[in-house]
């Protein structure tokens, strides 16, 4: 029996019907792509509640850590003197503590007294102080007017102070908060500092040695740079407490030592906003004695605050953190927005951690001449005396 082989051209493939069920398939990659996008979404929402709720916990601890590394290299030293890791750890922990009450009651008690001075003597402070804004400005305020709205029982200033009264149990519970937030810094602090040792040997012991060196690389570079923070910002604050020292003696505003301490370490501590509001306690208790001496102390604060920007701040910090001024103030806003003020506070040594970190990464290439990359080096006090002297050098 012969069979008739069977002949197929090109016309007649290509040209038949594709099933229904072929042409309407979804692709493969398509269920994949939709899974993962609503994982990555119900990702970010756990991620995101998850960190709205434990904002006040991670706060505490990058606090805790920050202290941790401040205090790491002066437990070291003692523990090399001979004496215990936890002892030195609360010994230090404990002196840091009676430094902050102690600096706290004398700032409250200076601002009670003040307080105290101008509600007991009201009327003859709004008596000054109209008569230096019509003998300033030419205007026709009545004293006697002021004062009587002041005392008015049903007037607004009266209705003010008895509904701050009112509040005074909400700010006791809020004290209360703050007091038992700071027993937790101290608290993590102290077992992150005396525990120390047992904690990175631990971390280590799960990693090979090539990368326990980098791990312990990494927190010694932690430590130096937190140190460096610290040590310019101490630094910074005492020349500006002694200025403002200097200037509020001058001037003659109460507690002058204590108002130039204030100023000086708040201002410091608090990147971006600290001097705004580090310069509002002088301010409102000189102005209460005399509004003429209260522009005075804007005026100066003013002038050492860009004083301070442009002269001291960049010089101690590029030696001690070697950090650029724009990167510390970039990042001082980055933590301030996240964080609030602890993230401001947090930033710089954290930034100037990334920089060191980032710098020792990847491979090193030499730079080829060219006028964009042109760097002029300063030269010393000593070689521009000598080069006017010979000026063919």
């Amino acid at each position: 029996m012969r069979h008739r082989k069977a002949t197929y051209t090109l016309s007649s493939v290509t040209d038949a019907p594709v099933p229904a069920s072929q042409s309407s398939r979804m692709p493969r990659w398509v269920p994949r792509a939709v899974v993962i996008f609503w994982m990555g979404f119900i990702g970010t929402l756990v991620l995101r509640f998850t960190f709205h709720r434990l904002n006040n916990f991670l706060i505490l601890m990058l606090v805790s850590l920050f202290i941790a590394l401040a205090l790491e290299p002066a437990v070291n030293k003692l523990v090399a003197k001979g004496r215990g890791r936890r002892a030195s750890t609360g010994m230090l922990l404990l002196g840091l503590l009676i430094i902050v009450f102690t600096f706290v009651g004398a700032v409250g008690t200076i601002v009670g007294q003040q307080v105290a001075d101008v509600l007991s003597n009201s009327e003859q402070y709004v008596n000054d102080t109209v008569k230096i804004l019509n003998d300033t400005f030419g205007t026709q305020i009545d004293a006697a007017s002021v004062n009587e709205k002041i005392t008015d029982p049903n007037g607004p200033v009266q209705n003010f102070i008895n509904s701050q009264q009112d509040k005074v149990f909400n700010l006791s519970v809020q004290a209360l908060g703050v007091i038992f937030q700071m027993f937790t810094v101290l608290l993590f602090s102290y077992y992150l500092v005396a525990d120390g040792p047992r904690l990175r040997r631990s971390i280590c012991s799960r990693l090979r040695p090539d990368k326990q060196r980098q791990v312990l690389n990494a927190w010694e570079l932690a430590i130096t740079k937190t140190g460096g923070y610290l040590y310019s910002r101490a630094l910074l604050a005492v020349i500006s407490s002694f200025f403002h020292w200097i200037a509020f003696q001058a001037i003659g505003i109460p507690a002058p030592i204590a108002m130039a301490l204030w100023v000086g370490f708040v201002s410091q501590f608090l990147p971006v906003i600290g001097t705004y509001i580090a310069g509002v306690l002088p301010l409102v208790l000189t102005f209460v004695e005399s509004p003429i001496k209260a522009l005075v102390v804007i005026g100066f604060i003013a002038v050492y605050q860009q004083l301070e920007n442009y002269l001291f701040a960049p010089k101690i910090t590029a030696r001690t953190l070697e950090l650029h001024p724009a990167l510390a103030f970039g990042g001082a806003l980055v933590g301030g927005a996240v964080l609030g003020p602890v993230g401001a506070i947090l930033a710089l040594p954290a930034v100037a951690m990334g920089q060191a970190l980032a710098s020792s990464w990847g491979t090193r290439h030499e730079v080829i001449d060219d006028p964009l990359t042109f760097l002029q080096v300063a030269k010393s006090p000593r070689a521009k005396r000598s080069s006017r002297k010979n000026p063919s050098a």
